[in-house]
């Protein structure tokens, strides 16, 4: 079993633990300390994985080796990890606006760049593309690029970021929120964000169309940047992406699906890209081989790890704090950690998501035997 050790993250409207994890090694931590903008990067070599850490006057960290299960996917949770304990005492939130003020400035210009660099040649999928940028969203993943390009930049001697680095984020964001747009289609979701869904506006014709589009453009972006170990990292991720759908949607309401397979979902569902976006940025800095491999393997345990959260939020927040119904994912029959967990305590459980909640009120009952049956204890761990 993956185990985490998590500390609560503020996402304006929902609360994210945060976790970082790897591999682990008894060999010694060396330091780095980044300067820019009066804030503070601390980034830690452990062994075979460098951790990266960005706060204002940031406190003493404490590392702790914790077990992970077996091999998913290209070494996918295979070694020990290093788990990034902030100071106990620390009970506040951290915010993300506090975590990513770092690159605030390189985000604002990302936000006003993402609608010129999708294009203007079709009104319609300008107007669908809209709806998802216009939503806001945390930027996460272009956040962790910006993150990532300043510790790598600094550790080869770079000034400052190029035009690469700030090219990559933007292609990042542009393939993230495509592939929601398709997400939603196929799950028949009508909220995203607390608005609605492209397809709910403009249809389904137009919804694909638009996703298709953003992918074919941040592909053509991609292909710009001239750098092959990039694109093929990027294009992967684009293929990782249809392997999640398939997956998904072979085993809706199937009780027997195994963590294991939850978690190989996920990783080509969330973890693939925001692991590629750490990787491609610390290419983009010209680190070296080892550098590079180990931010690989921190964006995909920290894609794990956020997915893992994702799925309790589903659980423990209201509609009006996920911007999206509650329970959603229960409810189309995809089940999640927490789930996975309670099946193995409820039989009764098993009957109800088996049924695909055709009785009244069926829903909230599977809803409150997952939280009464420890299943979202379980995934926190």
């Amino acid at each position: 079993m993956m185990s985490m050790t998590c500390h609560n993250l503020d996402f304006g409207t929902r609360v994210l633990d945060l976790v970082a994890v790897g591999s682990s090694s008894n060999s010694s931590i060396e330091r780095y300390a980044v300067k820019n903008h009066g804030k503070t990067f601390a980034t830690k070599v452990y062994g075979a994985r460098r951790m990266v850490c960005c706060r204002q006057n940031i406190s003493r960290t404490r590392v702790f080796s914790t077990n992970t299960s077996e091999a998913l996917l290209n070494g996918v949770g295979q070694r020990t990890a290093p788990v990034l304990d902030l100071k106990k005492e620390a009970k506040s939130p951290i915010s993300l606006a506090n975590l990513f003020e770092v690159v605030a400035d390189d985000l604002q210009t990302l936000n006003q760049n993402l609608q010129s660099i999708v294009g203007a040649e079709n009104p319609v999928l300008m107007s669908a593309a809209e709806q998802i940028f216009g939503a806001g969203g945390k930027r996460m993943r272009p956040a962790l690029v910006f993150l990532v390009s300043r510790a790598t930049a600094e550790l080869v001697g770079l000034k400052d970021l190029t035009t690469k680095h700030r090219r990559l984020a933007e292609i990042i964001e542009m393939i993230h929120t495509a592939s929601l747009i398709h997400d939603d289609v196929l799950d028949e979701s009508d909220m995203r964000r607390g608005r609605e869904t492209v397809h709910q506006l403009y249809g389904t014709r137009v919804a694909i169309l638009a996703g298709d589009f953003m992918f074919a453009q941040s592909s053509w972006y991609l292909a710009n940047l001239e750098n092959l170990e990039v694109i093929k990292l990027i294009s992967q991720v684009i293929k990782d992406f249809a392997s999640g759908e398939i997956k998904q949607a072979s085993s809706l309401f199937d009780c027997d699906v195994k963590l294991e397979d939850y978690l190989l979902k996920s990783y080509y569902k969330t973890a693939s890209l925001i692991a590629a976006s750490t990787k491609g940025a610390a290419i983009f800095s010209g680190a070296d081989r080892s550098v590079t491999e180990q931010m690989y393997e921190y964006g995909k345990n920290l894609g794990l790890s956020f997915q893992v959260v994702d799925d309790i939020l589903d659980f423990t927040q209201s509609a009006e704090q996920l911007g999206k119904p509650a329970g959603s994912d229960l409810a189309k029959g995809n089940l999640t950690a927490p789930v996975i967990f309670a099946l193995e305590k409820e039989p009764k459980l098993r009957e109800i998501i088996e049924s695909e909640f055709c009785e009244t009120g069926s829903l909230d009952e599977a809803i409150e035997l997952v939280k009464q049956c420890g299943g979202i204890e379980r995934a926190q761990e």
